[in-house]
């Protein structure tokens, strides 16, 4: 046991002053643990928890325009055309059979059966396409079953079968059609226009489905293999629009021209059918006879 050097009282075990007197007790050097003061614990700042990432809504797509419904297409059933000759004049006969027919204007002559009569109002452009043609703004409609004659004439009838071509028709040649049969206007170039005798503008058929053409004679196919074809005078009826129309004059030169009695001609090149009428049959060709001698009567009357 150790004692205090100063007073001589026991100091306790390990101890480091005296109790009694507070000396130091040289014996034992070990100081206690000095405890640093304590600092002031900051706190640490809340966690500020970020919001779960939530995927937006799914954008519901806008609801479909409403669109029209689709025009059924309208199913024609069978037409048949026939020619048929009375009394010097030829009718064209048609049967219907829950199908339709268009024709020109006043054409119709008479009609039995359950069928009835149709006439749309045409556009503006349908009344100018029918001043420079020649042919009526309107074409009437016949539907049903039934049997319809139209107009007789003097001329002839012909009708053509229309496989998906185009055909460009004379002025006046057009009569009737089945409706699928598209009718247009085809525009001439300026020169064969005034010159060929066919106009500016001529009526032009296509599509599928037969067409009753009218011409003064019976009708003869020429056809080209890029070929051309010659014609003095306006009696081709109908070209397929393959073929091109052009004016010139018949020979080389104007003297040529002058010499040979022939002055401008109608000239026909390409690939395709022509049909053309030379010569007008016998009661077309009479009664333009006739005509010609009632308009000489009336100029010698008036002179």
């Amino acid at each position: 046991m150790a004692f205090c050097s100063n007073c001589g009282t026991p100091m306790k075990e390990g101890a480091v002053f005296c109790h009694e007197c507070g000396t130091k007790n040289p014996l034992n050097t070990t100081l206690p643990p000095v405890v640093a003061a304590s600092q002031p614990v900051q706190a640490a700042p809340p966690e500020i928890k970020q919001p779960a990432y939530q995927a937006p809504p799914p954008v519901e797509p806008p609801p479909p325009m409403p669109q029209a419904a689709p025009q059924p297409q309208v199913h024609f059933g069978p037409l048949k055309f026939e020619v048929v000759e009375k009394e010097m004049l030829k009718f064209v006969k048609v049967e219907l059979d829950n199908s339709a027919l268009r024709y020109e204007s006043g054409g119709m002559y008479y009609m039995q059966g359950n069928l009835e009569l149709e006439a749309n109002i045409p556009t503006a452009g349908g009344f100018l396409k029918s001043m420079v043609t020649k042919e009526h703004a309107v074409k009437p409609l016949i539907r049903g079953t039934g049997t319809v004659w139209l107009e007789p004439a003097f001329g002839e009838f012909t009708i053509v079968d229309l496989k998906g071509e185009e055909w460009i028709l004379d002025k006046g040649a057009y009569f009737a059609s089945e409706m699928n049969v598209e009718i247009g206007s085809f525009t001439n170039k300026s020169l064969s226009g005034l010159f060929s005798g066919e106009g500016f503008f001529q009526t032009k058929v296509s599509g599928f489905g037969k067409v009753v053409i009218y011409s003064n004679g019976p009708l003869e196919m020429v056809e080209l293999n890029n070929g051309k074809l010659v014609v003095d005078g306006s009696f081709a009826v109908a070209r397929q629009a393959s073929v091109q129309l052009s004016v010139a004059r018949a020979s080389k030169g104007i003297f040529g021209s002058m010499i040979s009695g022939e002055g401008i001609v109608n000239t026909f090149t390409g690939t395709g059918k022509i049909l053309i009428a030379p010569a007008a049959n016998r009661y077309v060709t009479m009664i333009n006879y006739l005509s010609s001698i009632h308009h000489r009567v009336m100029q010698i009357k008036n002179s």
